[in-house]
């Protein structure tokens, strides 16, 4: 194992700490550099001059990214339903998990069934909730490099989405489906959490969480 994994590993499992102990379904599945990345390295400062401490220089960000909670089967509106009563009891567990992981950002997409999921988190926290439209994994990975350093963000998306923002991270998520071409989580996963951890060098890692009841299989509706 190489120095800088060993450190990664170090510093995901105090970060995981107490999402451990709330959500015991926990599993280690990538530690990989971002895709196309190449580390930065610092330059040499000048004789004489001070440099910051390395915890400093090389505090990681953490996105805890899930997708929202079930969601009605019969909505008023089919292009936009709300999260029925199993989804906000999820919503429920979801405060359980992470509301001493420090979070201090809060992301979901312009549909309700996201941030309805991080409502009760929000409000716990006291943390606004962000939009990002759906559409526009980009604009969010934007928004998270633009966090600083040592921020903690949670981000609610949908099973068509998480993978690819995940990409976007550096990581991969395993136990996909491909549907029309596109991987994405099963429409029965509601209980997945990813938490990647992304180091100042450019590189990640990921830990699945589980949370909440295992949701039964449904008859698929949208994302």
């Amino acid at each position: 194992m190489r120095p800088l994994t060993v450190v990664l590993v170090a510093i995901l499992t105090l970060a995981c700490l107490p999402l451990a102990l709330a959500g015991p379904r926990a599993r280690v599945l990538v530690q990989a550099p971002a895709q196309g990345s190449t580390a930065v390295q610092p330059a040499a400062p000048p004789d004489g001059a001070r440099t910051a401490p390395a915890d400093v220089v090389a505090a990681p960000r953490t996105v805890i990214l899930l997708r929202h909670a079930e969601k009605e089967t019969a909505p008023a509106d089919p292009r936009d339903p709300s999260i029925s009563t199993a989804g906000a009891a999820r919503a429920q567990e979801l405060v359980r998990l992470l509301e001493a992981c420090g979070a201090d950002h809060l992301f979901a997409s312009e549909l309700k069934r996201t941030s309805e999921t991080l409502a009760p988190l929000a409000q716990k926290l006291a943390v606004p909730i962000e939009t990002v439209p759906a559409g526009k994994p980009k604009e969010l990975l934007a928004r998270l490099d633009a966090l600083p350093p040592g921020s903690v963000a949670v981000v609610c998306g949908h099973s068509n989405t998480v993978p690819s923002v995940a990409q976007l991270l550096g990581v991969a998520v395993s136990g996909l489906v491909t549907t029309q071409g596109i991987p994405m989580l099963a429409d029965e996963s509601y209980d997945r959490v990813f938490l990647v951890t992304r180091a100042a060098t450019g590189s990640a890692a990921v830990v699945e969480l589980g949370y909440g009841a295992r949701a039964a299989s449904t008859p698929s509706s949208g994302h």
